[in-house]
């Protein structure tokens, strides 16, 4: 995807069995487990472009979180930082190839970010 676009919505969720059968039941969202990513179901709606996870609610992951797809982490924090952001979590590696980060906005506004390829095709 390229620099700027939403590539990814994760959804914090107490209970995955409950939230799985919901969102399914609800959008026809396709929700599975991806080997590597137990305990992390995945969604993608079914325009095959827009998806995210169901992940577990826990401390300050209490609403919905979107992530934006970059070309470099660094550089974005970076020029987010020198415009009023603050950085929440470094950038940290999801996968060989993939990187994420998680800044707060001037607002508040929780906004994540993802540099890389993840390799979570649903079979």
């Amino acid at each position: 995807m390229p620099h700027g676009d939403i590539t990814h919505v994760d959804i914090p969720v107490s209970d995955l069995e409950r939230a799985t059968d919901f969102y399914s039941t609800l959008f026809g969202w396709q929700i599975a487990e991806i080997p590597g990513f137990e305990g992390y179901p995945m969604w993608q709606a079914p325009n095959k472009i827009s998806g995210g996870g169901l992940a577990p609610r826990e401390g300050d992951f209490t609403q919905p979180r979107s992530y934006v797809e970059v070309d470099s982490i660094e550089e974005t924090l970076a020029k987010a930082t020198e415009k009023g952001a603050t950085v929440v979590m470094d950038k940290q590696p999801i996968s060989e190839t993939s990187w994420w980060a998680i800044f707060d906005d001037p607002d508040g506004n929780r906004i994540g970010l993802y540099e890389g390829t993840t390799d979570t095709l649903q079979q």
